[in-house]
Parts: C-alpha cells; structure tokens; sequence
C-alpha cells in the first residue's frame, strides 16, 4: 500500500436509509488480496486490500442486494480477481472489465459466463497511460457480438475530445462519476453542460452518479456535489446510476 494511501473504514456506521428492494450498488471495486492477485506491475497507485468478502460484507450490511464490480486500474487487465469476485457472487454481481486487444475468445467467454457485461476504457491520465482510440474501437466491436456495454472513464474537460469517438461506438456507454466534474467551477460551466447537451443528444449515454467524496471540496456533507447530482437525476431520471465506489481509491 502507498503510504499516502487512505484506507477503507472498517467498521462504518450504519446509515438511516433504507434501500428499495432490488436495489444494486452499481459502482464498486475489488483488490487482491494481492498475495493471491497480485496488482499491476505499471500500477499507478497501490491501494490496500479489499477482497471481495468484504465487499458482499458491505452489500449485505448496507441492505443492497446485488453489486456491479468494476475493473480498477491498479490490477490493469488482469481481471482474475474480478473473475473470482463474480463466480463467489453468482447471480449477486455483474463485472465491468479492462481487456487488451489481444484477449482471446475463451477468455471473453470465460469472463461472460462469469457474469462480465462490459468493458472499460478509462481516460484518466493520471491513472493510466493513453491508449490508442482505434485499439479502444476495436474491443468495443468484439465485446458487441456478446451484447456488452461500454464504461469510460475521464475528466471533464477531456470530453469535448472524446465526443467524437464516443459518438462512433454503436453501443450503450455508461460515464463513470458524472463525467468526473471540477464542482469549484458549478454546473453551469461549460465543462459540465457540455456533458449534460451530450447526454441530451445521444439516448445511449447514461451516468453513474458517484464519487462525491472524491469530488467535494467540503467534506463530509459534499454540499458541492449536490447540484450536479442533482442536475443529472431531474434531466435523465431513467439514465442514472448510483454505487458506492467502495473502497474509495485515491481519496
């Protein structure tokens, strides 16, 4: 673990809200344990471990039903975890995964028969090195064949570059942390607006809204977050989603 690394709460209080039947957190990580998964050689960041017991330990403590796991960088594309993750969970999870081109189709089968419904292509600069979009393109064209999504992962002030190469894939894509806004800037800038006309523009696009406890500036009640959750929930109420981001990497 990096020693600026911020730890997940071990025993966290248990909130007043109650969720709905049915209700998933649609955003949530495993690592490691790394003596059994090891992380990423070109990692940049080295989190703790956070296995996928206590994950379902989470799920079950704060009353959801099912988890949507997602592929963190600090594992690249190996997704043996995940793949371990979503077998333990059977129907109680679904997997997001990072792929290279030169996955071969039994390991996207094996990763589907696991319960993978999706791809990542994450943006981040600090977090990863540039992938060529034509690579990119063509993962998104071989994962289609299986009826997979996509789930980009950027900064918003990289979006106005990636909308045309956004626009060129044929399928649903899913934004990770409302396109990751700047909130000392408000919603009415032009960096957000422009991803809420985007959205407006393409029915396909939806948006988890997540992440505030890595967007705010004014921790703990992320008042700041608050407008731009808001504007995404009463814009495209049946296009959001919520998660919990556990275990809150790079806090």
């Amino acid at each position: 673990m990096d020693p600026d690394y911020l730890p997940f709460h071990l025993n966290p209080s248990k909130p007043a809200y109650v969720p709905p039947a049915g209700a998933v957190d649609a955003h949530c990580h495993v690592f490691g344990p790394a003596e059994v998964f090891p992380y990423h050689p070109k990692r940049k960041y080295t989190p703790c471990d956070a296995p996928k017991e206590k994950l379902f330990a989470l799920r079950d403590f704060l009353g959801f039903e099912r988890n949507v796991i997602v592929q963190a960088s600090c594992h690249g594309n190996d997704n043996a975890a995940l793949v371990d993750a979503l077998q333990s969970a059977g129907e109680l999870a679904r997997g997001v995964a990072v792929v290279s081109p030169d996955v071969s189709d039994d390991d996207l089968k094996t990763m589907h028969q696991a319960g993978v419904r999706a791809v990542r292509f994450n943006f981040v600069k600090r977090l990863v090195d540039a992938t060529p979009r034509e690579v990119f393109i063509g993962i998104a064209e071989r994962v289609k064949a299986l009826g997979w999504h996509i789930v980009v992962y950027f900064e918003a002030p990289d979006l106005a570059d990636l909308i045309p190469f956004l626009n060129s894939l044929d399928c649903t894509i899913v934004v990770d942390h409302m396109g990751r806004p700047d909130v000392a800037n408000g919603v009415d800038h032009p960096d957000f607006q422009r991803f809420i006309d985007w959205m407006a523009d393409n029915p396909n696009v939806w948006s988890k809204v997540s992440c505030p406890e890595r967007l705010t500036l004014t921790p703990p009640d992320y008042s700041d977050v608050v407008p731009f959750a808001k504007a995404l929930v009463e814009r495209f109420p049946d296009r959001v989603l919520w998660g919990t981001d556990w275990p809150h990497p790079n806090m």
